[in-house]
């Protein structure tokens, strides 16, 4: 027996693979896997992540179908993702879709109650109090998704666009920023009409650079995506979670940023986003 978890979120997909003592015998990495670019495009990157698990593992066609996986995947609430998800060829034994917010909550509390703020290309709070699912943001770039990476590079873009024709004092940042659109508003209104929430991610550790480096615009965008990220936090607690953690790429670079109060009510994660997916996996067959 053997069980996999997998966390397709929106900067990359991952996996791993353990047996039934809890070694890890197989880990998969692929791309961007958020049910926003579609689930015939998902299914493929999640199969990639699985299957480079498994010819790690050197698994043979009868061990595949006996493994049981948890699969956290961002977006995965959007109408209809659920079912359509559902119906994919998945070789394993059983399955159990969730979102990538649900197992980071309970890998951060080992299935215990409990809230976490993700802050990675996109944002969102999650928490479980009693049984009762909490959820804080999280609705989608870029109405929603408030201090994340995306959250920051669109920030970027707007005042390197503000400071190209004046509005404001160009920083280093929007300098930087501008010079690599070659210095041409239309370049950049042309990658805007392209860009994805991943594309305004990319920028969002230029602009952590920037604020860490005193840059006035780069300290003005982190000091309101750490505000958003603040109220997140009290949301989660108002709503009667006992302990709160913060997960996601971009966690620990924004934590300096938060008001003394609100780092002192943030616990360290006891797990990750895979060890949610894993304690799933398993409590499918304990069931």
């Amino acid at each position: 027996m053997y069980f996999l978890g997998i966390d397709a979120g929106g900067t990359k997909c991952r996996a791993r693979l353990v047996d039934v003592t809890g070694r890890i015998i197989g880990n998969g990495c692929s791309g961007p896997a958020n049910v926003r670019i579609g689930v015939s495009n998902v299914f493929p990157v999640i199969q990639d992540a699985y299957n480079q698990a498994i010819s790690e593992a050197k698994l043979d066609a009868l061990e595949i179908k006996g493994i049981n996986a948890g699969i956290g995947i961002a977006g995965i609430g959007r109408i209809g993702a659920l079912e359509e998800m559902r119906a994919q060829p998945f070789p394993f034994h059983s399955i159990i879709l969730c979102s990538d917010g649900l197992i980071a909550n309970i890998g951060a509390h080992s299935g215990r109650d409990g809230g976490i703020v993700i802050i990675g290309t996109g944002s969102i709070a999650v928490g479980q109090v009693n049984g009762k699912n909490v959820r804080v943001g999280g609705y989608g770039f870029p109405a929603s998704d408030e201090g994340s990476g995306a959250y920051m590079g669109l920030q970027a873009i707007r005042m390197t666009l503000r400071a190209s024709d004046g509005r404001l004092s160009h920083s280093i940042l929007t300098n930087n920023l501008f010079h690599k659109f070659g210095r041409d508003v239309s370049s950049v209104i042309s990658w805007m009409d392209k860009a994805s929430a991943t594309d305004y991610a990319a920028l969002a550790p230029l602009v952590m650079k920037a604020a860490e480096e005193s840059d006035l615009v780069g300290s003005s965008i982190v000091r309101r995506a750490a505000h958003h990220i603040e109220l997140m936090v009290h949301s989660l607690y108002a709503s009667g979670v006992p302990r709160c953690a913060l997960t996601g790429g971009l966690s620990e670079r924004i934590m300096p940023w938060l008001s003394p109060d609100v780092r002192a009510k943030i616990f360290k994660a006891e797990g990750d986003s895979l060890d949610g997916a894993l304690h799933l996996a398993r409590q499918k067959v304990e069931v």
